[in-house]
């Protein structure tokens, strides 16, 4: 991780609705071995047990590659297994309620989508990243209403203001190898991406171009 960051710099894989979960695993691995830094579980029609039994999977596997695993929505079963931290949208509970019961040690990070004061806001609750987004047409939120790229230049502004190491500023949305470069030049700190990655052909050869991106790119930190 970046030290200069409270969330790791580069790419930052969101898992698919993939119901196999060796698939995913093997997925997982693929990405790790390209230089993901970060990973998201973020299965919405998956049973309560067989997400609890993925997480563990996927928290022993990020814990095996050094790649930090976060929990979309759930903070409960974040604490129950283990992992590094949660993740936080418009209609899951406040990141301030989150930040109190997970503590401080946990990571957070919140959707901000295309609002600058609420990341503000937010910024306010010791979170760890703010995420804005879709920046591009999206198949995962098809019907999120797109981002400009200058709310990253506008949350990068904020996230500078804030004491190092300070929190991280997320693209997220539509994310492919060919916008990645534009991102980063607009603020990003790191790049979360689902089908960008995860259908690609060659995931781990995917994962290593993303990251070469981070590796070339001039952003300030």
């Amino acid at each position: 991780m970046n030290n200069n960051l409270r969330f790791p710099r580069g790419l930052y894989g969101v898992t698919p609705e993939w119901t196999d979960a060796d698939k995913l695993d093997q997925a997982v691995r693929a990405a790790a071995r390209g230089g993901m830094t970060g990973l998201q579980l973020r299965h919405k029609t998956a049973t309560s047990a067989w997400r609890k039994a993925l997480a563990r999977r996927l928290r022993d596997t990020c814990q095996e590659y050094g790649v930090v695993f976060m929990i979309n929505d759930d903070w409960r079963l974040a604490l129950e297994i283990g992992a590094d931290g949660v993740h936080v949208g418009r209609e899951d509970d406040a990141p301030a309620l989150v930040r109190r019961e997970i503590g401080p040690k946990l990571l957070l990070g919140v959707s901000c989508y295309a609002d600058t004061s609420l990341a503000t806001k937010h910024l306010a609750h010791d979170v760890d990243y703010i995420a804005f987004g879709a920046m591009f047409s999206s198949q995962t939120k098809p019907l999120a209403p797109p981002a400009p790229l200058s709310v990253l230049t506008d949350g990068q502004t904020l996230c500078q203001a804030m004491p190092h190491p300070r929190p991280a500023v997320v693209a997220i949305g539509g994310i492919g190898v060919a916008q990645a470069d534009s991102v980063i030049r607009a603020g990003a700190d790191t790049i979360a991406v689902v089908g960008g990655l995860f259908a690609s052909p060659n995931i781990e050869e995917t994962a290593r171009t993303f990251s070469a991106k981070f590796q070339n790119a001039h952003t300030k930190t």
